[in-house]
């Protein structure tokens, strides 16, 4: 499966982005998936995760009341909806999929695919 991450871009604190992942090559229904982000000189860190179905999501800690992750497969999309942006929310983000469900959904290991990322900046 291929992977393309799109949406992101230059936004004032406070605001909001919708980044969408799109899969090509196979159905996006077989995989779990998630995002992560990384900025510069840091570790690839987890934002969410959702499960084959959408019936499971989670999301990390700093992100929570904040960001939504949902998918429709029939597209073969993920999308992360972005609010209340910081400027700490600035990095490359990135959708993975994992064809076995993750023990550990914030464990990059555990992810099979990857997309190429898509820049995120919140001015303040």
């Amino acid at each position: 499966v291929q992977l393309q991450a799109s949406g992101g871009g230059l936004v004032q604190a406070g605001g909001s982005l919708r980044l969408s992942c799109a899969a090509s090559g196979r159905s996006l229904s077989s995989y779990d998936m998630g995002w992560f982000r990384q900025d510069p000189g840091k570790e690839r860190e987890f934002v969410a995760a959702i499960s084959k179905w959408g019936t499971k999501t989670d999301r990390a800690g700093s992100v929570k009341g904040r960001f939504t992750i949902s998918r429709d497969n029939a597209k073969n999309t993920v999308y992360l909806q972005m609010n209340s942006l910081k400027p700490e929310d600035t990095a490359v983000y990135y959708c993975a999929a994992a064809e076995v469900p993750p023990t550990v959904v914030a464990e990059r290991l555990e992810y099979d695919y990857w997309g190429q990322g898509t820049q995120v900046t919140v001015s303040s």
